[in-house]
């Protein structure tokens, strides 16, 4: 279908974001990786705020709900569940209804510990669960400036946005 001079498909872009609350006695999961720290991320799954935020992003580009539709806290089956796993799963119904990945970009936002030593392996994993060069994938951490509930210490935040297009 053609809109002036533009052409069908277009680029769609989705956004996430996502919370969890630090807490002492869990595995801090950021990107798929496991961080050493004394606190972890709460959640119903392994709480991984990065790929939550992408998942969430990938299925507004595509209108496809949110992570809360597709992997219930309610559903005993997703306690503990790699997010990791999860994102492999949003990307193959991301394919199922003819959605290829153009890139993503996400934002971590975190007081400590420092992610920088774990960057290229956050980026390399998210390029494996989506089938996508890593090239196309960025992976960015800040910190709040000990402002708010990051910045005491209390919890984890991430930003995402997706672009992909539809082929069918």
């Amino acid at each position: 279908m053609k809109y002036g001079s533009i052409i069908e498909p277009l680029p769609r872009i989705g956004f996430g974001y996502d919370v969890h609350r630090l807490v002492p006695k869990r595995k801090l999961v950021l990107g798929g990786v496991e961080i050493p720290s004394e606190m972890g991320l709460d959640g119903h799954s392994d709480a991984d705020v990065l790929l939550h935020a992408l998942m969430d992003a990938l299925l507004g580009a595509s209108a496809l709900g949110d992570i809360g539709i597709h992997f219930p806290d309610s559903d005993g089956s997703y306690k503990d569940a790699s997010s990791l796993a999860l994102l492999g799963r949003v990307a193959a119904l991301l394919e199922h209804h003819g959605f290829e990945v153009i890139n993503v970009d996400s934002t971590l936002v975190l007081e400590r510990p420092k992610i920088a030593p774990y960057v290229a392996t956050m980026r390399q994993n998210i390029a494996d669960a989506l089938s996508i060069g890593i090239d196309r994938v960025a992976v960015k951490a800040t910190t709040s400036e000990g402002m708010g509930f990051v910045g005491r210490g209390e919890g984890a935040a991430a930003q995402a946005v997706a672009a992909v297009i539809q082929r069918r």
